[in-house]
């Protein structure tokens, strides 16, 4: 079997043989028709899926992702997991695990983040409220020792990729000892801050571009959205997705529609018997403030994640998002006295005015 020429590319021709031996028999048994394979999506690791037909008239995913950098095992768990709590998420038909080829059902062509109104807040509230009973399915499934957890080390590992990659590599800063000092103390007050949550399922990446907009027979919009992206799940504070969800990677709201919908999770999660946690129950003020603790550690990973995207793999279309991270950071940074030195440390990197004073002057 001989894909056509353009239809893929292959960068080693032993991995494309290997592909074209796995996918043969998947054309008798499942119906496939290689002749229609074709790029999908790439995300920010070295995976990449592809689309492909089938004789019945319907298309098919495959992931490719090469064992030398990535576990396939992860995904196939959590996607269990994540069916058992009723969530729509791919498939598994096929699984070459060795070689890191699997064959998923398709969830549709658009994602929740290309179906919004990026004009009209308000109009995309609907597809939120989606997205939140997801969420909220997957957070009342939880188990402790399931999922691995989301622990001190795991939480300053991701937060010191600010100051290894952003700073030092992408910014070329060479950090003095009271700087470095500056990231240790708010690194102690954010990692002690986001601990101190409940812990529950976390998606890790819950955000529109991850939900799918999948349709039912006839192009009927379905009632429940697809989630993709999950293999990176842990067992850790409850305020992460929720935070991962409203301030997105690639797209800002207005604080307003950001709080709006964040009282509406409340809500939600207060009835099912999840802020049973000092006065978070009570205190919708008390619970965001542990989101936005959340979402800062959230920041400044990814800020040092796209650089490293950029400045090691070749990905720069990431760094583009960098001053939307920022921003996140000095937004929250400004609102809490604890945050002043960070938010110092912040402008200066930046070329920023400081700041005077903080907004709400909260702890």
């Amino acid at each position: 079997m001989t894909l056509p020429p353009s239809a893929v590319a292959w960068s080693d021709a032993g991995r494309q043989a290997a592909f074209q031996a796995w996918l043969e028999p998947l054309v008798s048994s499942l119906g496939v028709l290689p002749a229609t394979l074709r790029p999908a999506s790439a995300d920010a690791s070295f995976r990449r899926y592809l689309r492909i037909d089938t004789q019945a008239g319907h298309s098919l995913i495959v992931m490719d992702a090469p064992p030398a950098h990535e576990n396939c095992e992860p995904f196939v768990r959590v996607a269990g997991l994540m069916r058992e709590a009723g969530l729509l998420v791919p498939e598994v038909l096929a699984w070459d695990e060795p070689q890191g080829f699997m064959l998923l059902n398709d969830l549709g062509r658009h994602t929740m983040l290309e179906g919004m109104d990026l004009g009209h807040a308000q109009a995309n509230h609907a597809r939120y409220m989606q997205a939140l009973d997801a969420l909220l399915a997957w957070q009342l499934a939880s188990r402790p020792g399931v999922l691995p957890p989301y622990d001190d080390a795991l939480l300053r590992r991701e937060v010191q990729l600010f100051p290894d990659w952003y700073l030092q590599k992408h910014k070329g800063l060479t950090l003095t000892d009271a700087q470095s000092q500056t990231l240790h103390k708010a690194f102690d007050a954010i990692v002690a801050h986001n601990l101190a949550s409940p812990q529950v399922y976390v998606h890790r990446d819950f955000m529109p571009r991850n939900l799918m907009l999948p349709v039912q027979p006839g192009d009927t919009p379905a009632r429940q959205l697809g989630v993709l992206d999950f293999q990176d799940a842990v067992h850790g504070p409850i305020t992460y997705d929720i935070a991962s969800l409203m301030r997105d990677a690639f797209l800002s709201w207005d604080e307003d529609f950001v709080i709006d919908v964040t009282v509406r999770y409340w809500e939600k999660a207060r009835a099912a018997g999840l802020m049973d946690f000092e006065d978070w129950h009570s205190d919708f003020g008390a619970f965001y403030r542990g989101v936005e603790w959340m979402g800062l550690q959230r920041h400044l990973k990814v800020a040092g994640i796209f650089a490293r995207l950029t400045l090691r793999d070749g990905k720069p279309k990431y760094l583009a998002d960098t001053p939307r991270f920022i921003a996140y950071i000095r937004h929250t940074a400004h609102r809490y006295r604890a945050l002043g030195p960070l938010l110092k440390l912040i402008d200066e990197v930046e070329g920023l005015q400081a700041a005077s004073g903080y907004a709400f002057g909260r702890v």
